[in-house]
């Protein structure tokens, strides 16, 4: 039986289908009608469904089915598509659906990543009780966007606006690092993929601004795009203990626990401490940066392996061993 790659055409499409050819797939990309163009161009897909909102989403499920196809999920699908919605889809899904519930709560996350005995940046239960630097995020897959910055409660009530779900979190100076990692059910292991810092507007062009000028600019998270980065490796042990004790913890929140790619989203200080503050439990767009490859995961695999690509090499070597069923959710 001959089975196809699908995935929704946002994100991390481009590498994901990539990946799935670099591995003898037949790929498909259900696109908006007005995104299609782009897949057509760079030739990663052999089929696009094109549908009109990404609502109309659940509309291709049969086509899905009656193409053998097994759906990747990304940010995008599970911003635009309910959980419900995905939950309740009977096509092939890689991935466990369940963790998703996870990710999408940041108290859940919490739960999650405390459990794990991470290092976690203080939460803030209500706003009177803010007595330092404060970042406030909103809940699901948004790239950042709204979240903002506060020294007090005053400063909260003027940006908040009319927002009821939100997290006040302690921000913690450092260095952001975005870990992008690959746990394998059929290798049983967990590899390093890469690392990333984020490109965020306009937080990002603020400091080219003169400091006189920048006091009573708004400052914004939205993420724009990603750089690589080489952690220095010394810092790879932690680098693995962390994710692996993530690993650990999710098997028993929620098995079997999560599985293919995931990111921790972390700050490293000046003492070289991690600090996690979220977790993202599928591929994330900083992967993009290694489109054809990172060192970590070059000489991990001896070729060139995208996550994308990885993604595939698990899907096939599951087929090979008639395991497939163990890494769909």
């Amino acid at each position: 039986m001959k089975y196809a790659i699908a995935t929704l055409g946002s994100h991390s499409a481009l590498q994901i289908l990539k990946g799935a050819k670099d591995e003898g797939f037949r790929t498909i990309a259900i696109c908006k009608s007005d995104h299609a163009f782009v897949y057509r161009h760079f030739g990663v897909a052999d089929e696009i469904i094109e549908i009109p909102s990404y609502s109309d989403f659940h509309k291709v499920e049969d086509d899905l089915i009656k193409r053998n196809a097994i759906l990747i999920p990304h940010a995008s699908l599970i911003t635009y598509i309910d959980l419900r919605v995905i939950e309740n889809m009977k096509v092939l899904y890689y991935g466990n659906k369940r963790i998703l519930h996870w990710e999408s709560d940041r108290d859940k996350q919490r739960i999650w990543l405390e459990k794990a005995g991470l290092n976690l940046p203080k939460v803030f239960k209500d706003p009177s009780e803010i007595d330092r630097l404060v970042i406030v995020k909103f809940q699901g897959a948004r790239g950042g966007q709204g979240y903002f910055l506060a020294r007090n409660e005053r400063e909260f009530r003027r940006k908040i606006g009319s927002a009821k779900e939100y997290i006040i979190q302690e921000y913690i100076v450092g260095i952001p690092v975005y870990i992008h990692y690959f746990y394998s059910v059929i290798r049983s292991e967990l590899e390093l993929m890469g690392f990333d810092r984020r490109y965020e507007s306009n937080v990002d062009g603020i400091g080219r601004i003169p400091a006189n000028m920048q006091r009573d600019l708004k400052v914004t998270y939205t993420i724009v795009g990603n750089f690589p980065l080489m952690l220095r490796e010394s810092l790879l042990p932690e680098v693995f203990r962390i994710g692996q004790k993530v690993v650990e913890a999710s098997k028993e929140i929620c098995s079997p626990g999560i599985y293919g790619p995931f990111c921790l989203e972390t700050v490293v200080t000046p003492d070289l401490k991690f600090y996690v503050f979220e977790i993202s439990a599928r591929i994330v767009a900083g992967t993009n940066v290694f489109m054809e490859t990172s060192p970590y995961a070059l000489i991990k695999h001896g070729k060139p392996m995208s996550t994308g690509r990885r993604i595939a090499v698990e899907i096939r070597e599951a087929i090979e061993q008639d395991r497939l069923k163990e890494i769909l959710g």
